[in-house]
């Protein structure tokens, strides 16, 4: 991780969500300490800082964190896997696909798995519940482009292969 604090941030946007009432401070402090960089708030923004906005809403992951000015050169997915661990608590983040209920859960245990979600659009946010694992067989997996082509395979359930 040596010279990550002296990159330039990219413009980039990471919104995630936290399966637990996490305070901003938190939030913050845990996406500082897996970056190792500083992460500020949108109104003490500073030269070099990524900008983190944090707030709460319904749904199994309550937490929403957004993410301004991230640096392009590290792995979204691996951030959201070290804040994971940091908070103790699973953390939802967009996959690579156009289905807009598959997600990527990563675990406290540092796992990164591919997952489907029960989405609802309120004026707060997006409010996700009912996680379950991408398994290629689940109806929303049918309904929706990309699990298959997806950088995070699904996982077959036990007993059946993974559909094509």
């Amino acid at each position: 991780m040596s010279g990550m604090a002296d990159a330039e941030p990219a413009d980039g946007l990471w919104s995630w969500c936290a399966a637990a009432t996490v305070e901003p401070a938190t939030a913050r402090a845990a996406v500082s300490g897996a970056l190792q960089r500083p992460v500020t708030t949108l109104e003490a923004a500073t030269a070099g800082a990524v900008l983190c906005d944090v707030w709460h809403i319904g749904g199994d992951f309550p937490t929403q964190i957004d993410c301004y000015l991230t640096p392009g050169e590290i792995d979204e997915a691996t951030i959201a896997s070290a804040v994971s661990v940091r908070l103790g608590a699973d953390v939802l983040l967009p996959d690579d696909t156009l289905n807009p209920t598959r997600y990527v859960l990563a675990e406290p245990d540092g796992t990164l798995r591919a997952v489907h979600v029960d989405v609802t659009e309120t004026d707060d946010g997006t409010e996700c519940r009912h996680v379950r694992p991408c398994t290629g067989s689940d109806p929303e997996c049918a309904a929706g482009p990309g699990c298959s082509r997806s950088r995070w395979r699904p996982e077959p359930a036990p007993g059946r292969p993974a559909a094509a």
